[in-house]
């Protein structure tokens, strides 16, 4: 039997490899994805989730603290302490999830990109030329409150040297670079902070102020040249390598300045930079010579943040550059760089580090040794220039001020391994305190009441103990001031952008003709010599929390020149006027609920005679434009409660400092009235059908202003209401004054129903009818009605301004019935006065004949010697008030 043998080769198999990797997860957290694991290929999520708990912690703890006006770099500090190892770092699992150590990369790298752009914006903010020009008193206040607490810094450095080091995380230093660190952290002053409080706090442009801002420019510019030279000494290792760094960082600076400088300048003059902003091509070449700058000094051994810096210093402040750049780039900087850097120094802070006495013993040295060093310092340079021993104190204090750039000082410290994470924590201890109490300390020291007690005294107006020093006045010298005709000879202005057009009208009866040139009199008054007519526009502008709001304040002078409102306002003034007139114009940058505080301020610096504000046409302090009508949609302009509470603030701060005059053009009545006409009336874009067929809409005066010439629309007419009083007594002066221009006739309505016995008004009103004859006319009404009805009557002339006295006190003697039952309390009823409240609802009843009429609302000076004596006596002294005159008790 046969047999078969069958052979099988088994060919071996290949299998296909099994994937060990896919592609990322697309789906996210649906795919099970736990968004908080650090992944190093895909880094922003966690970053997102710091960064957001990051910002909104600091954003929540900066509302409370700013309403004590404390600067937003201690809520970011306290952020980062909440958030780190001292607080929440204590919650199982926190610091592991969210800033666990691998994930910190990002986000140290995104802070520090931050801290690189923000020293630029701190070069941008110094400005050279301010310093320059202030250079003596800078240098004497500034060395002074550099070497006092550099030499003590020293000697605390002593004890901390031998008692921290070689803890963990510290190079093996000498002593002498050690000291050097601890010295600059005890010396040196944050600008940035600094001049935000100053601002703030309204001493900006005292002398005060002035010698801080100086001061503090010196102090910033030697500390980071001090801090480089520490910097360079710790990465060197060796004498002669110290010596190159140095060399070389001061040719780099010589090269930035005398080689960059130029060709930055070129290019800006090219691209036009300078007169229109940065262009976007000028912008980057900022960041390129920032990043550029940054990596050189980095690589030769010095902080990658001094090439920022010296970048900042090289930009210039012509046309207002360095503000328009700092626009460009703050507010990214701002809102999420900077916070992550500081809040990074929070998370490197560890309080629990600190768990002895004798280490909060060195805490509580290290504080007081910062803070009465710089004190002293401070305060003896102050006084050494001849300031009083008050003011002194002040400047010390807030040349304490730490702030931002101690923490960045110690950042760096802690970056190149000379201060431990114990030794960090106590001078960021020492930062916040020294911080925080700066705005309140200085409050303290120099309130407004002082500060008006001692400007009253060194103009000789009282003794040091209060006394006012009054002149005595002669019998023959009230005729003689009224016969000059001149109510106001120093007017300050407060100039908007939604009223120019209208208070330069007003201001235009100013600048008229003097007495000699009156013309229409049966005989004319003899020529007495005047004064020239001074006059200052004050533009107010809000301050933000940016960096180039701040901006603007340091470099007011620049600003104010090229400021396009301050130079419509003189160039109109000044060429429209008959008489010798001296205009100025000047810019404030403060805080919307310092407005009023502001200008009493300026009024008492100029000693004006009186403060012009035209009433807001916005409906609101704020001056945005509506260009589809006059106040904002919903609101009235007449009754809105922010911009009411700001007259009535400006009417009690100036109370006893200069006369107050609240202007309401014509136009803010007209706005009102034409609320309650035909929506669909004067449309006029309405087709036409032309030769060709097509049609088309007519434009040719779509949507135009029309203004008129004063002089081809005929005279104006003053109406002057008296019934008594200073208020109303200043009115008629006004009045007297305005009708000076032979253009202008005036008439003053007498209200018989009071009462009066005006022996003032009498000697005024025979000086009134001798100079102006025929041009002047006194009506007689017989009760409040028939003032209103007579204010109000049909006229010929195009334009009539109605002139009346506040008179809030003659409130009981109108009588109940007197206001209109639709009269707001909140608005301008209640503000500008009873009578001033009845005329303004007749206007805007809507007849057409008394839409054209403006009112100005005025309140005299009270210039009482009780008043004055109140202001500044010691019981006032010990009161405790935040302006002048509610240290009178008037409230």
């Amino acid at each position: 039997m046969a047999t078969f043998t069958a052979t099988v080769t088994v060919a071996p198999t290949t299998r296909l490899p099994t994937p060990t990797a896919r592609a990322p997860a697309q789906a996210g957290i649906f795919e099970g994805l736990n968004p908080s694991i650090y992944n190093p290929s895909d880094p922003i999520i966690l970053f997102i989730i710091q960064a957001t708990l990051v910002i909104a912690l600091t954003r929540l703890l900066y509302y409370p603290l700013s309403k004590i006006r404390e600067p937003r770099v201690i809520a970011e500090v306290i952020a980062g302490i909440l958030l780190g190892p001292s607080v929440m770092g204590r919650i199982p699992g926190f610091t592991a999830a969210i800033f666990p150590s691998a994930g910190m990369a990002p986000f140290r790298l995104v802070a520090n990109i931050g801290l690189v752009l923000f020293l630029f914006l701190v070069g941008l903010e110094i400005n050279l030329g301010y310093l320059l020009s202030n250079w003596r008193i800078a240098l004497s206040v500034a060395a002074l409150d550099m070497t006092i607490p550099f030499g003590l810094g020293v000697g605390v450095a002593y004890g901390l040297y031998n008692e921290f080091k070689g803890e963990e995380g510290t190079a093996p230093i000498g002593f002498a670079v050690f000291a050097l660190f601890v010295g600059v952290a005890m010396a040196i002053t944050a600008f940035p902070v600094l001049c935000r409080i100053l601002t703030s706090l309204k001493l900006l442009n005292t002398t005060v102020g002035v010698i801080v801002l100086t001061s503090g420019i010196a102090n910033d510019v030697v500390g980071w040249v001090l801090l480089a030279l520490c910097v360079t000494l710790v990465n060197s290792g060796a004498g002669i390598t110290a010596l190159w760094i140095f060399l070389v960082s001061v040719g780099y600076s010589l090269f930035l300045a005398y080689g960059v400088r130029p060709a930055f300048m070129w290019v800006l003059r090219r691209t036009k930079s300078l007169e229109n902003g940065p262009t976007e091509g000028v912008v980057a070449l900022t960041i390129f010579m920032v990043l550029g700058s940054s990596f050189f000094t980095s690589v030769i051994g010095v902080h990658s943040i001094f090439g920022a810096f010296m970048v900042g210093l090289i930009c210039p402040h012509e046309g207002g550059f360095a503000i328009k750049l700092t626009e460009k780039i703050e507010d990214l900087t701002s809102t999420l760089f900077v916070p992550l850097f500081f809040a990074l120094s929070g998370l490197n802070t560890n309080i629990a580090l600190l768990d002895s006495g004798k280490i909060w013993g060195y805490v509580f040295a290290i504080i007081f040794v910062a803070f009465f060093s710089k004190l002293a310092g401070g305060t003896l340079g102050a006084r050494m220039n001849g300031l009083v021993w008050r003011e002194s104190f002040t400047i010390g204090t807030l040349m304490s001020c730490k702030g931002l750039v101690e923490l960045i000082v110690l950042n760096i410290g802690l970056q190149a391994k000379i201060l431990s994470t114990r030794t960090f924590t106590m001078f960021v201890i020492m930062a916040l305190v020294t911080t925080f109490v700066t705005a309140p300390l200085t409050s303290w020291l120099y309130p407004p009441w002082y500060q008006q007690k001692l400007d009253l005294w060194k103009k000789g107006k009282i003794d040091w103990d209060g006394n006012p020093i009054l002149s005595e006045d002669g019998s023959g010298e009230l005729e003689e001031r009224y016969k000059q005709g001149d109510a106001v000879t120093r007017l300050l202005v407060y100039l908007r952008t939604d009223g120019l057009s209208s208070i330069l009208g007003l201001v235009s009866l100013f600048t008229s003709a003097s007495p000699d040139q009156v013309e229409g009199s049966d005989e004319k008054a003899p020529a007495l010599e005047q004064r020239p007519l001074k006059i200052q526009g004050y533009r107010l502008v809000p301050l933000t929390d940016r960096n180039s709001s701040v901006m603007k304040v340091s470099d007011i002078e620049d600003y104010a020149s090229h400021d396009p409102i301050v130079k419509a306002f003189g160039t109109s003034t000044a060429n429209n006027t008959t008489r010798d007139v001296i205009v100025s114009g000047q810019i404030a940058v403060v805080p919307e609920e310092s407005y009023a505080d502001t200008l009493a301020s300026q009024a008492s610096k100029l000693n004006s005679d009186m403060v012009l504000v035209p009433w807001s046409e916005t409906g609101s302090v704020s001056e945005v434009q509506n260009y589809y009508g006059g106040s904002l949609k919903g609101t009235d302009a007449l009754e809105n409660k922010e911009f009411s509470e700001l007259v009535a603030e400006i009417f009690e701060k100036g109370r006893y400092l200069t006369s107050i005059g609240i202007y309401v053009d014509k136009g803010v009545f007209e706005v009102q009235t034409s609320k309650t006409e035909d929506k669909t009336a004067g449309i006029t874009r309405q087709l036409t059908r032309d030769a060709t067929g097509v049609s088309l809409a007519e434009t040719q005066d779509l949507g135009a202003a029309k203004f008129h010439s004063a002089d081809s629309r005929g005279g104006k007419l003053v109406r002057v209401l008296f019934r008594g009083g200073e208020d109303d007594l200043f009115a008629v002066r006004l009045g007297y004054q305005f009708a000076q221009n032979n253009k202008v006739h005036l008439e003053v309505v007498v209200d018989l129903s009071v009462g009066h016995r005006d022996g003032e008004f009498a000697v005024l009103r025979s000086i009134i009818e001798e100079s102006l004859g025929g041009r002047a006319v006194f009506v007689e009404a017989s009760d409040l009605t028939g003032v209103v009805q007579s204010v109000l009557e049909p006229t010929t002339t195009p334009s009539v301004l109605t002139i009346l006295g506040r008179s809030v006190s003659l409130s009981s003697t109108i009588g109940p019935s007197a206001g209109p039952s639709s009269s707001s309390e909140s608005g301008s009823g209640k503000v500008l006065g009873p009578v001033a409240s009845r005329l303004a609802a007749e206007i805007r009843k809507g007849a057409s004949d008394k839409a054209k009429v403006s009112v100005l609302v005025v309140q005299g000076k009270n210039s009482g010697s009780a008043a004055l004596a109140g202001e500044i006596t010691k019981p006032a002294l010990k009161r405790k008030a935040s302006t002048y005159s509610q240290e009178s008790g008037h409230e």
